[in-house]
């Protein structure tokens, strides 16, 4: 299965979206080092469209292939993480054919992110 995960770019406030704007720089490359470390992993890629003035635009991520709950923790606890240091909001869902269907939110305002209960959503 297919999957995506997602920081949360559209309907920020004022302050989130200045402090998103702020720290791109530092998402982008926590993301990339995560795709590097994993390049063994089947399906593992970036998501980086945010080519528009606008934070509504964008895309800023990653994607992977999991075939077993276990391969969820390390994705899950990489937004965790990056929610917690950036104050930031996630989406993780499924992809399939280039269509994003979002099956769960978590990080800074939603709560932290359960790999074991996403799992659960994404019947794996």
């Amino acid at each position: 299965m297919q999957i995506y995960l997602l920081i949360a770019c559209d309907r920020l406030e004022e302050n989130q979206e200045k402090k998103l704007k702020n720290n791109l720089t530092d998402i982008q490359a926590d993301l990339q080092s995560y795709v590097d470390e994993n390049a063994n992993v089947a399906g593992v890629s970036l998501i980086n469209d945010c080519d528009s003035e606008y934070c509504e635009d964008w895309q800023l991520g990653i994607s992977q292939t999991v075939k077993k709950k276990p391969q969820l923790k390390f994705p899950i606890n990489l937004f965790n993480d990056l929610a917690k240091k950036y104050q930031i909001d996630c989406e993780v869902g499924t992809l399939s054919g280039g269509t994003r269907e979002p099956i769960s939110y978590f990080g800074h305002e939603e709560g932290k992110g359960d790999s074991y209960m996403i799992a659960q959503y994404l019947d794996l």
